[in-house]
């Protein structure tokens, strides 16, 4: 067995880099943290890490990502946005403006129709964009700026076995030769995403309240290859000739309960993504099944998908799931980020963002308790029984940055999955557009109160908790206005059309008429400049209206009528 203490690892390694403007003497030593997991977050926290003092191994389960052949198991692009930039920024070695030129602007959601329509909904209100990039591009860069740090030694083909995380050890397997070891540091983080065998470790010494929850829906990968490649493109003086589709657009087929989306690669090419109920994809068993469910479904997308058959059934199709856990830390020895310690379901476009904002967040806490990366040596220490916090500094902020990060993380993970039903099915609502409409009027009339939810998500660093509360403050009121005029709007055409009725009808039903055709004139007036209670008693009026005056004109339109009115009175009161 090979054991791998806190001493350099490489050759190279040897004589450590010290932490800024920190002591150097017999009495101090450089500290070490392991983080597992070589994927995008524990990349980047190896950059913090090493870019902070400290000697940094990188353990990862799987081959090195670099030397791979590309594989389509998991999406090949993300949704980068600020709170991922901002992380990003807050390393010396990413240079942010040539990572970013490889990415694509994503300005405004494309919903498409059944029938081919096309509808442009921006995300921000000031041309604000998200954008599209290469998940193992970004993966590789992070990678390889890492790897030119002296104090950082990448380990991959490890595997953990078990782990004493709050005594700082963790055993591994190396797959390439079977050979076991152990590896002890003064920190260990867990960056090893939504199947972390770190959290699976830190529970017991943690004492780890935990909730995993997987959603009756599933996801399948398609591709819309490239229009011409992206050279001849510019050499007709047009490089968007290159794509099929708007690559400035996060394109949506929404379904109700299913949908499909495309996010464009700067080679021209779209990955799109279908997302739909586990049992939907399976009753597609022959390729005349498929062929029937897209052109009724995404007709204007057939053209596009050369491949469909072939990566329909061929293509793997994955879970979704939320990991909620708490706390995220043990001691001053371990602590679990990004996936690990908060997955959610990938329709806010958040999970990279959520996660390279965890690391900035926890080296926040890290500067606020003083934490450095020297410490005393063993020798001038008495030994640490096990149990005991080792380093108060240490001990402390990852305590704080536990309970802080876990209210925000949570409210993330809830809107990420409130924001599939607005994406399957809202976007191609006139409900939501109009509540859109009146949120981005009340963000311009009152920009320091109003921000609309998706707004603070994607373009502030405002903390997801606080985006989500005030997020459903404006959208209820929002919807409430937009209830408002639907039922003013509506009423005063149910009176008219009952006084008419009325008026001409012979029926035994024309006194009733005329009396509501006056009461809901009353009501809706008195709704326009009411509180919600009075919109809610004038709905109320209204409806009862409708349903005395298509008796007359039948069953269909009476059903109808009261559907909308009932949703427009369940929206404003919907939490």
């Amino acid at each position: 067995m090979t054991t791998h203490d806190t001493a350099p690892a490489r050759s190279r390694s040897t004589s450590p880099v010290r932490a800024p403007n920190s002591p150097s003497s017999s009495s101090t030593t450089q500290k070490t943290v392991v983080v597992i997991g070589a994927g995008l977050v524990g990349a980047l926290a190896a950059l913090y890490f090493a870019e902070a003092g400290w000697n940094v191994r990188v353990y990862e389960m799987r081959n090195d990502l670099r030397k791979e052949t590309f594989s389509r198991v998991r999406s090949i692009n993300l949704a980068l946005s600020h709170r991922g930039i901002t992380a990003l920024r807050g390393t010396r070695g990413v240079q942010i403006d040539k990572l970013m030129a490889l990415a694509v602007p994503m300005h405004a959601r494309m919903v498409h129709s059944r029938t081919g329509d096309q509808a442009s909904l921006p995300y921000g209100m000031d041309g604000e964009c998200i954008y599209s990039i290469d998940r193992r591009m970004l993966n590789e860069h992070l990678l390889d700026l890492a790897d030119a740090l002296p104090n950082v030694s990448l380990y991959f083909n490890h595997e953990i076995t078990s782990a004493q995380l709050d005594m700082g050890k963790v055993a591994m397997i190396n797959r390439a030769i079977g050979e076991p070891i152990t590896v002890t540091a003064d920190l260990v983080v867990g960056a090893d995403g939504a199947h972390s065998a770190v959290r699976r470790e830190l529970m017991r010494p943690a004492r780890m309240a935990f909730q995993q929850e997987y959603i009756d829906h599933a996801y399948l990968e398609l591709t819309i290859p490239a229009a011409m490649p992206p050279a001849e493109a510019a050499a007709r003086g047009n490089p968007r000739l290159a794509f099929h589709l708007d690559p400035n657009h996060l394109h949506i087929w929404p379904r109700g309960s299913y949908m499909m989306i495309a996010l464009a690669n700067p080679d021209g090419s779209f990955t799109c993504t279908m997302f739909a109920p586990w049992n939907l994809l399976d009753a597609v068993k022959t390729p005349a099944d498929l062929r029937e469910l897209f052109a009724r479904e995404f007709a204007d997308a057939v053209p596009m998908l050369p491949d469909l058959e072939a990566e329909f059934f061929g293509n793997p199709r994955g879970p979704l799931m939320t990991i909620k856990a708490k706390p995220y830390h043990v001691l001053d020895r371990a602590v679990i980020i990004g996936d690990a310690a908060h997955a959610m379901v990938p329709f806010f476009g958040q999970g990279m963002n959520c996660g390279f904002e965890d690391v900035q967040v926890l080296f926040a806490h890290l500067r606020a308790h003083g934490v450095t990366a020297t410490g005393p040596t063993s020798a001038s220490i008495p030994a640490v029984p096990r149990g005991a916090i080792k380093d108060a500094s240490l001990g402390a902020a990852l305590a704080s940055y536990s309970t802080a990060r876990h209210v925000d993380v949570a409210a993330m993970c809830d809107l990420a999955l409130a924001n599939y039903e607005e994406m399957r099915a809202g976007v191609a609502s006139r409900v939501f557009r109009a509540q859109r409409v009146v949120e981005r009027l009340l963000s311009r009339a009152l920009p320091f109160w109003a921000t609309p939810l998706y707004t603070m998500v994607a373009f502030t660093s405002t903390p997801y908790a606080e985006c989500l509360a005030r997020g459903r403050a404006l959208r209820r009121i929002a919807l409430a206005i937009v209830a408002a005029g639907g039922v003013v709007a509506l009423g005063g055409t149910v009176a008219a059309a009952m006084a008419i009725v009325a008026r001409h009808s012979r029926s035994q039903h024309a006194p009733a008429l005329a009396a509501a055709a006056a009461a809901t004139t009353t009501a809706v007036g008195s709704s326009s400049a009411s509180s919600g209670k009075l919109l809610e008693e004038a709905t109320a009026t209204v409806t009862g209206a409708v349903v005395s005056v298509v008796s007359v004109m039948g069953e269909g339109p009476r059903s109808l009528m009261e559907r909308v009115l009932e949703t427009s009175l369940r929206v404003v009161r919907r939490e």
